[in-house]
């Protein structure tokens, strides 16, 4: 048996598997985010671990005999969270979360002051990363960073609750940008840069490995015979990799969450800062992967959804299937956006609205709005050499049939669809947990039984073309009038 913990921003999931994946039992638990300022975006660490002791302990009650043969836990996790412990390994302030805007300036000051972010760290230095995070904490709550001891990702949290130790594995510590990707191994240049020490890291893993053994405590309290392993895991992105089977270069897939991501896993390190591209370790051995993130996927969809007082669902089921590109058009940059423009400050909106404007064509502007931003991610990753012919969809975004109709249209990709079943960065985890428990990667990866693969419409390729070569000029038109 094997468990996968996934830390998200809005929940925490378990999942059971026994040896052949097949799902025993699940649980999850809600969190909130703190925004005490405007671009702030803040979680008390401690709700982690109490979301995560919450759904152990039920899946300890709901199937106590297959808890008790349990020899892997992974964990997978949202990424570049700063997470500052003392030195009695108590958080010094709430985390500063992924989607968090505030250290804009530091990123400028940073990519200046050291060049090596870019070719060492592999990516731009943005305000989500952890790097800028502690630098803005150095300058503005210089207390808090003396008494610093510790700086870890919020899966690491969970990881040392579980285990005492601290470690990290290789795809979530590429994304604090004090990893040097290509070698995977901390750079003590790019530490130095925000005034920190190889001391104040955790160390490093490969997510596939062991990083420790569950503590006796709490073997005990959940039923388990043995101290199973606890794998290093992977984050969110890179575990969702792993569960759905995009582990081989040239694999990919599409996350249609809270965010977007246009995933393609590698054989080697291929940034291209220029576009903003993620250039990342993969959560398993000698293996990268590139990504192009949208901040706000599904997000544009909630959000639409909530100003019109109707279910996100039914604004989808309602649009029917689309035979042309919308009229209007949607930028979905309602807090920022990464790739291709890396801009904290831009602002999503409209054009194109007249008085026939309606529900259902707002809905296709989004739809579309989000298309046309993973296109630009298509894009930025061609520009690093990379061609995509085929994605694997995943995330709640990938329930609605004609929005994967409008991406494989557009980014002309073959869209496969896993069959029933949730195959994100929880059933990652536990395969990691299964490979560090059996010592070996062999057969475990595979990808999941697909319930269809969705092919680009040819009656849509040339109107989704010319609509996305208009969409393309709105955002430097917008930059140029002062947004």
């Amino acid at each position: 048996m094997f468990i996968g913990l996934d830390i998200g921003t809005s929940s925490v999931k378990a999942i059971l598997l026994d040896e052949n994946q097949n799902l025993v039992g699940s649980a999850s638990e809600p969190l909130t985010v703190q925004r005490p300022h405007p671009s702030w975006s803040e979680q008390d660490p401690d709700s982690w671990w109490t979301a995560c002791e919450a759904a152990m302990d039920r899946l300890a009650a709901e199937v106590p005999v297959a808890m008790a043969a349990v020899k892997g836990i992974g964990l997978s996790g949202h990424m570049h969270g700063a997470t500052l412990l003392g030195a009695d390994d108590r958080p010094l302030r709430p985390c500063i979360l992924w989607n968090d805007g505030r250290s804009a300036k530091q990123c400028a000051e940073l990519e200046v002051s050291e060049p090596k972010f870019l070719s060492l760290g592999g990516n731009r230095v943005m305000p989500g990363f952890t790097a800028p995070k502690l630098q803005w904490v150095r300058e503005n709550e210089p207390d808090v960073f003396a008494k610093t001891a510790k700086v870890l990702l919020p899966k690491e949290y969970v990881r040392l609750k579980l285990t005492g130790e601290h470690a990290g594995d290789m795809s979530d510590s590429a994304g604090t940008l004090w990893l040097d990707v290509a070698k995977r191994d901390w750079s003590e240049e790019l530490l130095a840069a925000t005034g920190l020490t190889r001391d104040h890291m955790p160390r490093l893993v490969e997510g596939s490995e062991s990083s420790g053994q569950l503590r006796a405590e709490l073997c005990q309290r959940w039923g388990m015979t043995s101290a199973p392993v606890v794998a290093g895991g992977g984050g969110d992105n890179a575990a969702s990799a792993c569960g759905v089977g995009a582990t081989t270069p040239g694999s990919a897939f599409v996350s249609l969450g809270t965010s977007g991501v246009l995933f393609v896993t590698n054989d080697r390190f291929s940034p291209n800062v220029e576009s903003a591209v993620h250039a990342f370790c993969h959560a398993v051995p000698d293996t990268w992967h590139q990504m192009g993130v949208i901040l706000s996927a599904t997000d544009s969809l909630n959000w639409l959804a909530q100003t019109l007082g109707r279910k996100a669902s039914d604004l989808t089921d309602g649009l029917g299937s689309v035979g042309s590109a919308s009229d209007v058009l949607f930028m979905p940059y309602l807090g920022g956006e990464r790739t291709p423009h890396n801009d904290v400050a831009i602002r999503a909106g409209f054009y194109g609205i007249s008085h026939e404007t309606d529900d259902k064509t707002l809905t296709h502007a989004v739809l579309d709005g989000v298309a046309f931003a993973l296109k630009d991610c298509m894009e930025a990753l061609a520009v690093a050499g990379t061609k995509v012919e085929r994605v694997t969809a995943v995330g709640g975004g990938s329930r609605s049939t004609v929005w994967l109709e409008i991406i494989a249209s557009l980014l002309d990709v073959v869209v496969d669809v896993p069959a029933d079943g949730d195959f994100g960065a929880s059933l990652g985890a536990a395969r990691l947990g299964q490979a560090a428990a059996q010592g070996s990667t062999d057969g475990i990866f595979g990808a999941p039984p697909m319930r269809t693969s969705i092919q680009p419409r040819s009656d849509l390729k040339q109107a989704y073309a010319d609509a996305y070569g208009r969409w393309r000029t709105l955002y430097p038109a917008l930059k140029q009038a002062g947004f």
